[in-house]
This record gives structure tokens, sequence and C-alpha cells, in this order.
């Protein structure tokens, strides 16, 4: 594929929670990578691209038509980065490689533009959500990793719904306080990495905060959900802008 002349442009998205049975926010996002995307230097996908990952051993037409599109959006220059989610974090090495993505480590600090910023997903943010960092701490040992993707696809895809199903009904017994992050993490992740801008996802919230942090101004940028409407985060070295695209 021929390369495309790129702008100043990043763009970051999250919590896209793609499914066989959402083809609009499929539609939307593979819009997003054709018009938008394509003219950027970088793509960075915060987590939750997929709203269940059962193992890079499921293929589904789903699946398939994601890889392409992104491997096309690298082919032209576009460098794609992955942040693994709390739906998608055992997404590994063999799809990101089928989708020219390059994975990176839950909390990663990035030079954009001259500003040093920290991405991640989000989810560690929330420590007032003890059952679900209980969880979290968990499932990501080795030892469960390694044991959960060595099962049967079929009784891995039993036990992501189950998960699912068991995370919705207890997200309704939640107060939103509980859900949302907890202000002195994000102060403390901030001040631990000498950073002044943090972006990230998960919440569902999208804004941007502006707090203090290493006696300074900074901003805490939320990316959007993709439940009903397309919606990423554009950086150029003059703006940050979160935008919404509604579903065709």
């Amino acid at each position: 594929m021929t390369k495309t002349v790129k702008q100043q442009v990043t763009y970051f998205i999250a919590d896209l929670h793609l499914a066989q049975n959402r083809p609009d926010i499929t539609a939307c996002f593979l819009s997003f990578l054709k018009n938008d995307a394509i003219h950027a230097e970088k793509l960075y996908i915060l987590g939750d691209l997929f709203e269940l990952w059962f193992g890079d051993d499921f293929q589904s037409p789903l699946n398939d038509d994601v890889a392409l599109a992104l491997t096309e959006l690298s082919n032209t220059g576009t460098e794609v980065f992955f942040i693994h989610g709390n739906r998608d974090f055992v997404l590994g090495k063999d799809y990101a490689k089928r989708a020219s993505m390059q994975l990176l480590p839950e909390k990663t600090t990035i030079d954009l533009y001259g500003q040093k910023a920290i991405i991640m997903h989000g989810d560690t943010l929330c420590t007032r959500d003890v059952d679900y960092q209980k969880f979290r701490k968990k499932s990501r040992t080795w030892w469960w990793m390694g044991l959960v993707t060595n099962l049967p696809l079929w009784y891995r895809k039993r036990l992501a719904e189950g998960y699912r199903e068991k995370s919705k009904n207890a997200q309704q017994m939640k107060s939103l306080d509980i859900m949302d992050v907890t202000p002195g993490e994000v102060i403390r992740e901030l001040e631990e990495h000498q950073c002044q801008l943090m972006i990230h996802g998960h919440t569902h919230r999208p804004d941007i905060h502006h707090i203090q942090a290493n006696d300074k101004d900074a901003k805490r940028i939320v990316l959007g959900d993709w439940y009903e409407q397309g919606a990423w985060l554009k950086v150029t070295p003059e703006e940050m802008t979160l935008t919404n695209s509604p579903f065709v």
C-alpha cells in the first residue's frame, strides 16, 4: 500500500467494546480509520477495543476485519499502539502481530509533541472499587494467565461471558463514585512519573479535568466510549480536542 503523507496529528481511542452484535460500532470504527486516522502519525488504542476477548486462537469475521483494517492503516505509515483494557487483557502477541499493533505496558509515558504524558486504560485508578481491584490483581498474574489461556476455547468463552454478566450485575450495585477514579491516585501517578498530562479511558466519562500535580497545573483527559457514537481525542502540537462522531 502506498504511504500516505502524515499530518502532525495523534489520535487516542478507548472503550469501543467491538462485538458481533454491534455492527454500527464496527462501521464507525472502520470509517474513522479510513477517513481520520489515516492522516495521523500515530494511533493509540487504550484498551477495551473488544467487548470480550477469548484468546488469540479465537477467529471470527469481526476479529479478521479489525486486524485487516488496522494492518492497512499501519501500511500507510500510521503507527498503531495498544494498551490492554479490562475486557481484552488476554489479547496477545499473535493477534497484535496480525493487526500490526505495537503492545505497550499498562502504564506508558510518551512524548506528545514536546509534552510528557502518561497513558493507560484507567482501571487501576479506580482504587475504591476494591472487589474489582482484587480480581484484577489475581487475573494479571503469570499463573492465572497461563492457566486460563491453556483451557479449551469453548470453556474460555463460557468463563468470559459469565464474568461479563457477573460484572454487569455488580456494577448496578455500585455507586458512581466507586466506579470513578480516585483523585489521590491520579495525583500519585502524575507525580510518580513526573508528568503534567494523563490520558485514559475506562470510566466512560469524557472530559478534560484541570488539576494540580507536582505543584503545577496538570490535565487529566478522559476518553469517551463508543456505545452511542464514535469518540476520540485528537492531539496536534497546538491543541487537544475531544470529538464525537454519530453512527451512520
